[in-house]
């Protein structure tokens, strides 16, 4: 039986553009990029290379971009080192309800040690209100956290008007792109943000590897100790291959996100139209609109989203309920919960989410098993 993959919000394949340049590089870049040898300065070079292919990718310069072990340690470093950096006896930070655990859990540290938190609600279509970021910022607010597109909803928040909001009472603006970069076009000029968390892994590239765009200026206190890479603000002897296959990665997502955008969009909306069209009791969750354009979130009524992702692999299509770092928790998606849907709802729910891997033939041949599994798990519940 042949698989097919819809899960590409937890992680993507590594692109074959992107492991002929890791491959090569394990093979014969092995130096320590702080060396000062030949084989040193090898691998330093194919790491600044890499650094001004990620920088490319967002408009930033260079030096304003730290490589990471991924997104979680990118908006670690972005929350803390900021939070700590800023002056004064009290500190005040404002987020959202539908963050990914990587930020509200920094956050949440915070509270721990004594930070002020404010984390706003959204609305059912799963955007956070510009005016409630308002009313929240006092004079000691030091740090807005808010991520670029929700990772189980793919809703695209109003980073621009944030930026500008926040800046204006004096707050920096930390953004999670993790699941936007690629998707959709980043301009961090543009947009006006202070710090934007990257990863490899939803890009294409190796696990393991991300970076934080920190805007030069913007005070940053480390959170690991150790030598003077990265400028001072991480240490620890980077992943060389890891990072050029992220700066590969970057590079050819720019190349083809026009066609992305198009292909994956047409097939996202391809699937939501046949399943509202064939299967009473179900529906999208959040905004259909504002939305990166691989990305669905349905529900179907009377159904438990763990068991239709059972029924859905052994059918050879690999869905998943929500973020993968929450998968085979016992409580609903907190993102569902925050926009609005009761528990019975949120566990009906499937994110489904497409890659340059999936066709016409594949996204015809899912809305079939979709629709299989909805009658046979509802049957058996009524019987149960």
């Amino acid at each position: 039986m042949q698989h097919f993959y819809f899960d590409h919000n937890a992680t993507t394949p590594v692109a074959p553009e992107v492991l002929g340049t890791l491959v090569t590089c394990l093979g014969e870049v092995y130096g320590n990029a702080s060396s000062i040898h030949h084989f040193g300065q090898s691998a330093k070079q194919r790491l600044e290379a890499a650094r001004r292919q990620v920088a490319a990718a967002i408009n930033a310069s260079a030096q304003e971009i730290v490589f990471t072990s991924g997104g979680t340690e990118a908006d670690n470093l972005a929350i803390f080192g900021v939070t700590r950096a800023a002056a004064g006896p009290r500190k005040h930070v404002i987020t959202c309800a539908i963050e990914h655990p990587a930020v509200l859990s920094c956050i949440k540290q915070l509270g721990a040690e004594g930070v002020e938190v404010t984390c706003l609600r959204v609305g059912g279509n799963g955007i956070v209100s510009p005016d409630d970021v308002r009313r929240a910022l006092r004079p000691d607010t030091v740090l807005v956290s808010v991520m670029h597109a929700n990772n189980e909803l793919g809703t695209i928040q109003p980073v621009a008007e944030l930026a500008r909001i926040a800046h204006e009472a004096g707050a920096a603006l930390h953004v999670d792109g993790v699941q936007a970069l690629g998707k959709i076009p980043v301009d961090v000029r543009a947009l006006g943000v202070d710090l934007y968390s990257m990863s490899g892994h939803k890009l294409y590239a190796p696990k393991g590897v991300g970076a934080l765009y920190v805007r030069k200026g913007t005070p940053l206190t480390p959170i690991t100790f150790g030598g003077h890479h990265e400028r001072d603000r991480r240490p620890g002897t980077e992943n060389v291959p890891g990072i050029v296959a992220f700066g590969a990665a970057a590079e050819l997502a720019g190349q083809r996100m026009a066609e992305d955008t198009e292909r994956l969009g047409m097939l996202r909306d391809r699937l939501e139209s046949a399943v509202l069209d064939r299967i009473p009791g179900s529906g999208v969750n959040g905004s259909r609109w504002n939305r990166v354009p691989n990305t669905s979130n349905l529900y179907f009524d009377g159904i438990d989203g763990e068991a239709m992702v059972i029924a859905l692999d052994l059918r050879g299509f690999a869905v998943s309920t929500g973020a993968a770092c929450s998968s085979g928790a016992l409580a609903p998606s907190h993102v569902l919960k925050a926009i609005g849907l009761s528990d019975e709802r949120a566990r009906a729910s499937m994110r489904f989410s497409l890659g340059r891997g999936n066709t016409t033939a594949q996204v015809d041949a899912l809305i079939g098993a979709i629709g299989a599994s909805v009658t046979h798990l509802r049957r058996i519940s009524v019987h149960a």
